[in-house]
């Protein structure tokens, strides 16, 4: 019976997987876990992020694009803290929004997102050392090659934990 216990939970530790999103110099509030978890039909994707920018009043709370990203690294320049996250996440070379790490956006409720959708266009191990990034602007789903997201205000690498 111990033994039955080791192994579910050893099994559940490799059927998740997890960012730890932090926000940029100029976004240092925004922070969170974004949590990946393999399903029979596919990934559940579940985002707990704090500190957004908020838009005033009664129409405001901001709509923020969100992505996997080809990259590995949460790194880049001064001008552009995020630079080194690449493209898209989009192994099948397919038009946005049907990139592979093309993702639902964030609706902002003062200050915080919250976020669980299941996807069938990647498994674990495809996403495991990418990077996750979250965009000051909503995704317009049209505009090539990523949807006129705008900056690049938080980031997190995806890891087994």
């Amino acid at each position: 019976m111990l033994r039955f216990g080791v192994n579910q939970n050893n099994n559940q530790k490799r059927n998740r997987v997890m960012a730890i999103i932090n926000g940029s110099p100029d976004y240092p509030d925004i922070n969170g876990t974004v949590t990946f978890v393999q399903k029979k039909n596919g990934v559940l994707v579940t985002a707990s992020i704090n500190g957004l920018p908020q838009n005033g009043g009664e129409c405001g709370g901001g709509i923020f694009g969100f992505h996997i990203h080809e990259g590995s690294s949460c790194t880049g320049t001064e001008q552009e803290p995020f630079a080194d996250v690449k493209s898209h996440y989009n192994p099948n070379d397919c038009p946005h929004p049907f990139h592979a790490g093309d993702l639902p956006p964030l609706f902002g409720n003062s200050g915080y997102a919250y976020l669980s959708v299941l996807t069938d266009r990647f498994s674990l191990s495809d996403i495991i050392g990418r990077t996750l990034i979250i965009h000051d602007m909503p995704d317009d789903f049209t505009t090539q090659p990523s949807g006129n997201s705008g900056t690049k205000i938080a980031c997190g690498v995806i890891t087994r934990y």
